[in-house]
C-alpha cells in the first residue's frame, strides 16, 4: 500500500493480497466506486452494486473476458467460451452444456468422489505432517474432471499443470495474455480424436453427439473446434477453484478452533460450512467487466470502454447485508452469496464444486479432529481474481 491515508487497492501488490479486506473495508465506507489510475480501471465494492453489476450484462459485459488482464488486451475470444460471452450466444451455449452437466449426473459422482479422498488419505495415512494442497486438495479435483471429461488417469496431472499454469502469475506481476495462450485447445485434441472413435459414458463423447440449433437457426453437432473450447473451459473452471476451497476449509477451520470443535460435534454443519467458507473467504475474490455505455454510480461516471472489477470478497462481508459480515460463522444463516456469481453467468459446475467441497471435509474430518497450520511457511497464491493456498503445511495429531 503507497498512501495510508487515501483508499488505495491494486490486485497486483502482494502486500495487500495477503490480507486485502481492511482495503476492502475502507471502500465500502469511504469509496464506494474507486478507480485505480494506474492500471485504469474501476472497482465496485458493496453488496448491492456488485449484485446489480453482476446482473446487468447489457451494461457490464463478459464479452471480453472475466479477467482485467484479457480485458485490456483486447484479445479475440474463440467462441464456446461462456466466461467470456453474453446472450444470445451465451445462453445458447450454456443450454448445450447444461444438458450433459445435470444434477443427475453431478450427485452420481459422489461415491467417486469419496473413492478418490480415501485414496489420497490413505497416502498420507501414518504422516504426522504434510502439505493439504499437493496432497489433497489439488488432488481431488484433478480425478473428479478428468473422469469427467475421460481422461485417462495416468495423464491427469499432465492436463491440470498445463491448465493451471494459463491462470498463475508471477508474484506481483500480471498475467500474460495472447489468443493462443488463453484457449490452449491443442492439449486436448488427441483426447477429442480418440473419443471419436472409442465412444463412452463421459462429457467428450455427449458433446461429440449432442445435436442444437445454434443462433443462425442451424440444427447441427458442435465442430471439433467447439469441442475442444469447450473441454478446455471444463478443465481450467474445474481443477484450481474447487481446490483452493477445499484449501480455505481446512484454513479457516485451524484459525478458528470453536467453529471446528463445533463442527466436528454436529457433522450434518458440514454443508453448511461450505456454504459459510465460499462467501467468506471466495477462492474468486474479484470478476471484472467491460462497460458497454456511459453509467452513473455514486456521483461519478463511469464511461464507456472501461474495465470494472466487482469485488465479490468485499461484497460477501459487506455490513450492510451481513450481520458481523467479518465473522466466520459456520452457523450463519446464508440465503445467498455470490461467489458462484448471479444471473446469465451463474456457474454452471457450482452443483459440483459445493458436493466435492462436502465429501473433501467430511472425509478428512474422519481422519484428523486435531491440525495445526504452520503459517510461517503457508503461501498464498494470488491473481487479479484469484486467491487461494498454493501451499498449506499441516502438522496433525
Amino acid at each position: 500500500m503507497t498512501d495510508t491515508t487515501t483508499v488505495y487497492w491494486d490486485p497486483f501488490d502482494r502486500e495487500i493480497a495477503n490480507d486485502p479486506y481492511p482495503v476492502y473495508r475502507r471502500m465500502r465506507a469511504e469509496a464506494p466506486l474507486w478507480h485505480n489510475s494506474q492500471h485504469d480501471f474501476w472497482v465496485l465494492s458493496r453488496w448491492d452494486d456488485v449484485n446489480s453489476g453482476l446482473v446487468d450484462w447489457p451494461t457490464f459485459s463478459s464479452s471480453r473476458g472475466p479477467i482485467l488482464e484479457i480485458i485490456k488486451a483486447n484479445v479475440e475470444i474463440p467462441p464456446g467460451t461462456l466466461l467470456m460471452e453474453d446472450p444470445p450466444i451465451h445462453d445458447i451455449h450454456r443450454r448445450l452444456l447444461a444438458r450433459v452437466f445435470t444434477p443427475r449426473r453431478v450427485l452420481s459422482l459422489e461415491s467417486a468422489i469419496r473413492e478418490y479422498c480415501v485414496r489420497c488419505l490413505d497416502r498420507i495415512e501414518g504422516a504426522d505432517q504434510f502439505d493439504l494442497m499437493t496432497s489433497y486438495a489439488n488432488e481431488v479435483p484433478m480425478r473428479v474432471i478428468g473422469m469427467l471429461l475421460g481422461i485417462p488417469e495416468e495423464d491427469q496431472l499432465a492436463v491440470r499443470e498445463r491448465t493451471d499454469a494459463r491462470l498463475r502469475t508471477e508474484a506481483g506481476g500480471q498475467m500474460k495474455v495472447s489468443g493462443a495462450a488463453l484457449m490452449d485447445t491443442e492439449l486436448f485434441a488427441n483426447y477429442i480424436d480418440w473419443r471419436a472413435a472409442h465412444p463412452s459414458d463421459d462429457l467428450m463423447t455427449e458433446l461429440l453427439g449432442a445435436e442444437f440449433e445454434d443462433e443462425k437457426g442451424v440444427r447441427r453437432t458442435l465442430t471439433r473446434e467447439e469441442i475442444l473450447t469447450y473441454v478446455t473451459v471444463l478443465a481450467g473452471a474445474g481443477n484450481e477453484t474447487t481446490a483452493r476451497l477445499i484449501g480455505w476449509l481446512v484454513a479457516l477451520l485451524a484459525r478458528y478452533p470453536d467453529q471446528r470443535a463445533d463442527l466436528l460435534a454436529h457433522r450434518d454443519l458440514i454443508p453448511n460450512t461450505i456454504e459459510e467458507t465460499l462467501r467468506f473467504e471466495p477462492t474468486g475474490h474479484a470478476v471484472a467487466r467491460y462497460v458497454t455505455r456511459d453509467v452513473q454510480l455514486h456521483g461519478q461516471t463511469v464511461p464507456a470502454g472501461s474495465a470494472m472489477m466487482m469485488l465479490v470478497a468485499s461484497a460477501n462481508r459487506d455490513e450492510r447485508r451481513w450481520d458481523g459480515g467479518e465473522r466466520y460463522d459456520i452457523r450463519r444463516r446464508i440465503d445467498q452469496h455470490i461467489t458462484f456469481g448471479l444471473g446469465t453467468h451463474y456457474c454452471l459446475g457450482a452443483a459440483l464444486a459445493r458436493l466435492e467441497g462436502r465429501v473433501a471435509l467430511a472425509e478428512f474430518l474422519n481422519r484428523f479432529q486435531e491440525w495445526e497450520v504452520d503459517w510461517d511457511n503457508a503461501a498464498l497464491s494470488s491473481t487479479s481474481t484469484m486467491r487461494g493456498w498454493e501451499s498449506l503445511p499441516l502438522r496433525v495429531g
